[in-house]
């Protein structure tokens, strides 16, 4: 098709337009710097710190399997199979999926959590070992003043402990992650001194936890960098990873900012899943760097990973939940169906999802959807019809539109295709 006069752009010599002629994206042109985002590693902790919310249900473990298997097929680098000193349960499950792993060849790594303490850290061995799969363990401990005055510890305890967890780990071969809870509220001190400990025993990485879901983009810059510079200090090349609840709506926010302040590896949850109101939503992670080009990695599987973590977790999803929601890419109104109508027949799959969408449908697995409504207008009516294989007719067109406006929401399928019978019935 041809360049429209009124279009900021020049057409190729085809004479076809592409989405640069027709979008001026102000997130990325204009005054300001672009965001300093970087491709990083991607952590996935729905089957542990997920599962920690109090109102989802544990899911079987063939859907655990499934949940890995579509992951690694969104370019996911790591999983939390679990924290098998739970018990037998959580040791049978982190050994299942372990093995499909390792049997199905999948990219993706396995981490198990486990608190700084042997007999915690003694069942990821003996698993890893069972396996033949090197498993990097996530060794968690509470850093922070408000915790140490609940359980009456202090930082020798803290200091004795971690350097006890670390070296077993390191001592079995394993890759060890250091993990300070509630690093966002504990003192410089504290962590310094835990910190250097880890690295003198071989630590391969940091997470450090917004575990409250406490800290603001300013918080984690700050952290990130107070971290780093120790790093420097002691010139180690231990990892940073970043682990953010979604406490003040911060959770996404806090994701990107701790990318740009320069960590290594980010975690979420699919859903935003997690204790109290969740973690950072792991799938709203992936979209967005997407759609900023930090990662190309194919998302086309998100859809059904969502879906699925919703169906076996018992968390419903919100309609109105970013890309996702059933009314991610649904519309009812006149205006707007007729326009994104118009840009489907121009046979431009990218143009109908983005006319008025600013996240391209097809590219999470998702499409547009058009709706027969109270606000719907006839070619809402002819397109549904249309893409269903059904007569347009003009009396039947009519007989949609009379019950259509006579309502106040959108009609279901089921009530269409039932004036659709009757229509067909009486004729």
């Amino acid at each position: 098709m041809s360049c429209p006069p009124d279009v900021n752009g020049t057409a190729d010599s085809t004479g076809a337009i592409t989405e640069s002629d027709v979008i001026y994206d102000w997130n990325l042109l204009g005054g300001a710097p672009a965001p300093r985002l970087r491709k990083v590693g991607f952590h996935d902790e729905t089957l542990r710190d997920g599962l920690q919310c109090p109102s989802v249900t544990d899911p079987p473990i063939e859907a655990k399997k499934q949940v890995i298997r579509l992951l690694d097929r969104s370019g996911v680098d790591t999983v939390d199979v679990g924290l098998p000193g739970a018990g037998p349960r959580a040791v049978a499950d982190v050994t299942v999926l372990t093995e499909l792993i390792r049997d199905e060849g999948l990219s993706i790594k396995p981490t198990a959590a486990a608190r700084t303490h042997p007999a915690d850290i003694k069942p990821i061995i003996e698993i890893s070992e069972k396996t033949g799969v090197p498993i990097e363990v996530m060794a968690f401990l509470g850093a922070s003043p408000i915790r140490l005055y609940a359980e009456g510890w202090d930082e020798d305890l803290l200091e004795k402990r971690t350097r006890t967890a670390i070296r077993m780990i390191k001592d079995a071969g394993l890759k060890a992650n250091f993990v300070t809870e509630d690093t966002t509220r504990s003192q410089p001190t504290t962590l310094r001194r835990l910190f250097v400990a880890a690295i003198e025993e071989g630590v391969d990485g940091f997470t450090v936890c917004d575990t409250v879901g406490h800290a603001s983009p300013t918080g984690v810059f700050n952290l990130v960098h107070f971290t780093r510079d120790i790093i420097r200090s002691m010139g180690a090349d231990t990892t940073i990873d970043w682990h953010g609840h979604d406490d003040r709506g911060f959770g996404l926010v806090n994701a990107l900012a701790a990318i740009e302040a320069g960590v290594d590896r980010v975690h979420g949850c699919v859903l935003g899943v997690g204790e109290r109101v969740g973690n950072t939503p792991l799938d709203l992670l992936l979209v967005n760097l997407r759609l900023y080009g930090v990662i190309d990695n194919n998302l086309d599987s998100l859809a059904e990973l969502v879906d699925l973590v919703s169906e076996h977790c018992e968390v419903p999803i919100p309609v109105s939940y970013p890309v996702f929601g059933a009314d991610a890419f649904r519309t009812g109104t006149g205006v707007h169906a007729a326009a994104v109508i118009k840009a489907m027949r121009k046979g431009d799959d990218w143009l109908a999802d983005a006319v008025y969408s600013g996240v391209p449908a097809r590219w999470f697995g998702r499409r547009q959807e058009i709706e027969i409504g109270h606000m719907a207008g006839d070619s809402n009516i002819v397109f549904w019809l249309e893409s269903r294989g059904l007569s347009t007719d003009a009396s039947l067109v009519q007989a949609i539109r009379s019950v259509a406006k006579s309502g106040n929401r959108l009609l279901g399928n089921d009530e269409v295709m039932g004036i659709v019978n009757e229509w067909s019935a009486g004729r």
